[in-house]
């Protein structure tokens, strides 16, 4: 049997010749996640449990070969991706814009409390990707603030997809804010459908991969949603 490309094959692959494989992973959990209490851009730590299950993502991940791991600036992000750094050998770089949705006044308040204080607002925040909490951010406000960082991935990050490693992916370790508008932005979803998204789990991931030509823009299609490790905790926190 010929290990060659089929002639006769007409998958999405085949079609063009550099694929992008772009991994969103979120972190572990931490004591405010496992409190329902609204994080926001408070930097807080990863749980007993968030450094196992940081542990846990590591091995998964560190067989698909990284290229490279970029993560937001805050600890529990930060945390999680030098675990998969020590696995793999490679260096995490931080950036700010992959920070975690700002929560405005809801931040550091239990969900109890929010809905308390403002009946049905979290639903409305749910359902509506260009509604934000008092003085806080919207999806759309996030996308855009986070989205870029790709396009420039895009462009600096020689052999991303093509190479004698094509399928070795970009790692982002980000928050489940964050990453729900930045996949809904990348698909270029209408907003209407934003929140067609469900919650992550701590440490699960999406995989997205970008299908283009040389020096052309990537279009993204959605390969996984809410992967994760099959030792880690599978509930959304």
């Amino acid at each position: 049997m010929s290990g060659g490309p089929d002639s006769h094959d007409t998958s999405v692959e085949r079609l063009t010749p550099v694929v992008r494989r772009l991994i969103l992973l979120r972190h572990g959990q931490t004591d405010y996640n496992a409190t329902s209490r609204m994080q926001g851009q408070l930097d807080t730590e990863l749980s007993t449990l968030g450094r196992r299950q940081a542990e846990d993502a590591a091995v998964a991940l560190a067989d698909r070969a990284p290229m490279r791991i970029l993560s937001s600036d805050l600890t529990r992000a930060r945390d999680t991706a030098e675990a998969l750094a020590r696995r793999t050998g490679l260096t995490v770089t931080t950036d700010k814009r992959l920070r975690e949705t700002h929560l405005g006044d809801w931040q550091g308040m239990t969900h109890l409390e929010v809905d308390a204080e403002m009946p049905g607002a979290r639903r409305i925040w749910r359902d509506d990707a260009s509604w934000a909490p008092p003085n806080g951010e919207s999806r759309i406000d996030v996308a855009t603030r986070a989205t870029p960082l790709v396009d420039e991935l895009v462009d600096i990050v020689d052999g991303w997809g093509s190479g004698e490693r094509p399928e070795a992916p970009v790692v982002l370790v980000a928050h489940g804010g964050v990453i729900a508008a930045m996949t809904a932005a990348l698909l270029d979803l209408d907003r209407k459908s934003w929140p067609v998204f469900g919650g992550l789990a701590n440490t699960s991931w999406v995989q997205l991969s970008g299908h283009g030509v040389p020096g052309s823009a990537p279009r993204w299609r959605l390969d996984v949603w809410n992967a994760s490790a099959e030792v880690a905790d599978a509930g959304v926190q």
